[in-house]
């Protein structure tokens, strides 16, 4: 027994996974046998990203549902959910756009009660994902940013978050294979700059912001400077909150003015 968990360890340091003991651990507690944990491995070794064949992945201590083309939440985006919970309380209406396989929504459903939550996202696949970690408890939608969000909550949004694609078109190319051949390049592809997502968001928020809303947009620590003078073209407040450990960098914005 010993000896095949070694070699399972070895086939996977082979492939280039870095944290192969665990991977291999992970690997044979999802899988109903030998066979099924052979495919699993031999999937992993040809390039999958883990979480694609474990069909979940870790976020803010949840397991969230995902799967093969969508996007992996990152762990550095765990600064971008708490963040936002920070600024959320029980009756709060907070949107996720770009909300992928909504990790986020799921996030701060699990922390904060009674939220009004709703999430939108243009890839089907991904909200597919995402209606099963949100389940009863949000409103799932499709569509290009705010284009589905119901009028009702528009000038009522006390908490807008989105991870919204900022890697530069021409930079995708160097994106490690995982995410380069297996994520769908609606959701790494920022536009020119990186900022093409973040430009719209920013002028799209204050309509829907509730005064004294907030906007928190996860971003390079390069490219943060330039987001929040989106946000500041945009009529809003602008700070940037930057955390070493987990390598996230967020903006954050808020809608003030004579009625907040």
């Amino acid at each position: 027994m010993a000896s095949e968990r070694d070699d399972l360890v070895a086939r996977l340091r082979a492939a280039g996974c870095v944290f192969a003991e665990d991977e291999a651990r992970m690997l044979r507690e999802a899988a109903q046998g030998g066979r099924e944990l052979e495919q699993m491995v031999a999937e992993r070794v040809a390039g999958l990203p883990l979480e694609h064949i474990l069909g979940w992945a870790e976020f803010c201590g949840l397991r969230v549902a995902v799967g093969p083309g969508v996007f992996v939440p990152r762990r550095r985006t765990e600064l971008l959910a708490n963040e936002a919970a920070t600024h959320a309380a029980p009756g709060s209406v907070v949107v996720e756009l770009c909300c992928g396989v909504a990790a986020i929504s799921a996030a701060l459903l699990a922390r904060i009660e009674g939220i009004e939550l709703y999430a939108a996202d243009i890839d089907p696949e991904a909200t597919r994902f995402a209606r099963a970690n949100v389940g009863e408890r949000g409103v799932v939608l499709d569509g290009d940013l705010f284009a589905p969000l119901p009028e009702s909550i528009r000038g009522r949004v006390d908490v807008l978050v989105a991870n919204a694609p900022y890697v530069p078109t021409e930079a995708i190319a160097f994106m490690p294979p995982e995410a380069r051949l297996h994520e769908a390049r609606v959701a790494l592809d920022g536009g020119g700059d990186g900022l093409e997502l973040h430009r719209r968001i920013a002028a799209g928020a204050p309509e829907w912001l509730a005064p004294g809303g907030w906007l928190l947009i996860e971003s390079s620590e390069q490219q943060a400077p330039r987001t929040a003078a989106l946000f500041e073209r945009a009529g809003l407040l602008s700070r940037v909150v930057r955390d070493e450990e987990l390598d996230g960098t967020v903006v954050i914005g808020q809608r003030v003015g004579l009625d907040s």
